[in-house]
């Protein structure tokens, strides 16, 4: 069951990559939001692989399976896509290295405190690790919908409703994954490892490939608006 969920995974995730590029506008204003998020699926693709293959996948030492790569997909995809977040919250102003910093070490911080929950053999290690994670992730949050937010709202125009829409798309999605890690085998055992495999399946192609789609409609909608900026920049 878990290595047809995962070949499936890969499937999705390489043939998603592809129609997100395809389909994605190419105009020079927002292609490299079209690139980013062909290339997250791309990389959940190469995680997807590596697991179906049993490349770092291993036993905790209590019989849980801890699937590595998962995490290596996620301390690669989730900043690329808070990234173009930052820049439709700013409105593509160059000057936003400081908010990609705090919430990109926000978010690895998170993930990295996650892998160790999950390694972890000790149930009151394993929760410290995951309340510390979740601290990180409840700091995700706050950037997204405070500073960020703010000062996307202060622009105005289509790009601050793309933002909100996109940041509302991936805030809900993800904040089902550290409920499936806590009933999962790597948390508190109450579902199977089967049933943890096709559910984060499932959130992965909607965080992924669904959410590549309808942010890129979303963003040609925008893209008036965004080449006019960037035509203001260039001048």
């Amino acid at each position: 069951m878990e290595s047809t969920a995962l070949l499936i995974g890969f499937i999705v995730m390489s043939i998603g990559s592809l129609a997100i590029y395809a389909t994605g506008s190419k105009a020079s204003a927002i292609r490299h939001h079209t690139q980013i998020h062909a290339l997250v699926p791309f990389i959940a693709a190469t995680a997807y692989l590596a697991m179906y293959l049993g490349t770092f996948v291993m036993d905790r030492g209590d019989g849980v399976t801890l699937y590595v790569p998962r995490y290596g997909d996620w301390i690669f995809t989730t900043p690329l896509l808070l990234s173009s977040l930052v820049a439709l919250a700013l409105h593509e102003h160059p000057r936003q290295g400081g908010y990609v910093v705090a919430i990109v070490g926000l978010d690895a911080l998170m993930i990295l405190t996650g892998l160790l929950s999950a390694m972890s053999l000790d149930g009151s290690t394993r929760l410290v690790w995951f309340l510390w994670s979740c601290a990180a992730f409840t700091g995700v949050y706050f950037m997204l919908w405070g500073p960020l937010r703010e000062r996307s709202s202060s622009y105005g125009g289509a790009l601050s409703e793309v933002y909100r829409k996109n940041a509302m798309q991936l805030s809900v999605v993800w904040l089902i994954y550290p409920v499936v890690f806590a009933v999962g085998p790597e948390g508190l055992g109450i579902i199977s490892s089967a049933a943890s495999v096709w559910a984060i399946l499932i959130l992965d192609i909607i965080a992924k490939v669904v959410y590549g789609f309808t942010a890129g409609e979303r963003l040609k909608k925008a893209e008036p608006e965004l080449s006019k900026r960037e035509e203001r920049r260039l001048a």
